[in-house]
């Protein structure tokens, strides 16, 4: 299992978690850190995720060129990328069109599944917050869920982030009657 993807809503204890299971890893780690500065809040989230990781970790600050991040890691490097989220945003922020971001994110979670060492990425889960008011906020929130379907397809296991626990996601048996759902 080389691609794990967590999911979850803000403050759910998804970073955390993904930080934590990089600790067990016995070897070096890249942390793939797609946040920009751009205001004084990011800048401090930034330095919250900064002051959290240890100091042998090596950061590589990539908000656009993911696929890129993950392919030049050393291959027997942890690598976790946090977050998708803001990767997406920033891709939809730079004027890229759907199936460009929808491409790149295909490309990168089969290029992270690929790898010899394990890929840890941390997404938001779009599917359970507010709809966004404005038709830009709507088109990243349905971007993102289909690059988080893509990532989590694409992954030998993800989980969902609640109140910091993580419960692992199953895939959907393709022969289920509506009245066998409570066996499932």
């Amino acid at each position: 299992m080389t691609l794990v993807t967590i999911l979850g809503g803000a403050r759910s204890g998804k970073s955390t978690a993904a930080e934590s299971s990089a600790r067990g890893w016995g070897g070096a780690v890249v942390y793939v850190a797609t946040a920009e500065r751009g205001d004084d809040e990011m800048r401090a989230r930034i330095t919250l995720h900064r002051e959290r990781r240890p100091p042998e970790w090596v950061t590589r600050e990539e908000p656009m060129a993911l696929g890129e991040a993950v392919e030049s890691a050393a291959g027997d490097a942890l690598v976790l990328i946090d977050c998708l989220s803001l990767w997406v945003a920033n891709l939809v922020e730079r004027g890229d069109e759907d199936n460009a971001i929808l491409a790149a994110a295909r490309n990168a979670a089969r290029l992270a599944a690929q790898r010899k060492a394990p890929t840890i990425a941390v997404t938001n889960e779009v599917g359970l917050g507010v709809v966004p008011a404005s038709p830009l906020g709507r088109r990243s929130r349905d971007l993102l869920g289909l690059v988080n379907q893509q990532w989590v397809v694409a992954s030998g296991a993800a989980y969902l982030a609640v109140a910091g626990r993580l419960l692992p996601l199953h895939e959907f048996p393709d022969s289920v009657h509506v009245g066998d759902l409570h066996d499932v």
